[in-house]
């Protein structure tokens, strides 16, 4: 099973990689700002994945639950996705595709996508060993025939693969909050990452892992 807290490099696995950036002139303006482009240069180059892992396919195939970003001009939003074990399914290396079930019948999340054909997941796991992989791209909506009439079938290209550190995600299992959590004096728990290689010297320099 993956392991966020062993390290790997995207482009050694994969080799050279043509991706588009995952920053626009406002996530640069904003790492300046805060002493963040090293660190940010350093996870896309390190942590971004082209393409789904098995363990990267096994963890979303298990999903029982994903949250689904959406935009459209003015219109945002964001759902909680639910259905069983399976429901959500990895069709490709860098592809995925669910069924959307019954709902209230406003389809904010399909007419954003109808309409801008984006969207962005977040796939998570609560309890003692928690999880979070992100991924984003592009959307395309298909009629799928069911046993309760038509339905609409998202067809998604991931974009951007991120496995995300998941420090902060509190254990719901044991009603416990994340042992990561700042203290005091801001800090708390210092994660594993933090200390690869690859990624320690680009930490920002009031960093409190710093040091």
């Amino acid at each position: 099973m993956w392991d966020w807290k062993q390290p790997f490099n995207a482009r050694k696995r994969w080799g050279s990689l043509t991706l588009k950036s995952m920053f626009h002139d406002g996530h640069r303006e904003l790492q300046d700002r805060f002493d963040g482009r090293r660190l940010s240069d350093a996870l896309e180059k390190h942590r971004r994945l082209p393409g789904f892992r098995d363990e990267d396919k096994a963890f979303i195939e298990e999903a029982e639950f994903f949250f689904l970003a959406t935009a459209h001009g003015d219109s945002v939003d964001c759902s909680f996705k639910g259905g069983p074990r399976g429901f959500v399914r990895v069709t490709g290396p860098n592809a995925l595709e669910w069924t959307d079930l019954d709902g209230n019948s406003m389809y904010r999340s399909m007419g954003n996508i109808l309409r801008s054909g984006r969207a962005g997941l977040l796939f998570l796991r609560f309890g003692d060993d928690p999880r979070r992989l992100r991924v984003n791209g592009s959307c395309r909506l298909v009629d799928t025939d069911t046993p309760t009439g038509t339905k609409l079938t998202v067809h998604l290209t991931a974009e951007e693969i991120f496995p995300n550190c998941p420090r902060y995600i509190p254990d719901l299992q044991n009603a416990a909050e994340s042992p990561f959590l700042p203290d005091d004096t801001g800090a708390g728990r210092k994660p594993e990452w933090k200390s690869f290689d690859s990624l320690r010297d680009a930490l920002p320099e009031n960093d409190p892992h710093r040091t």
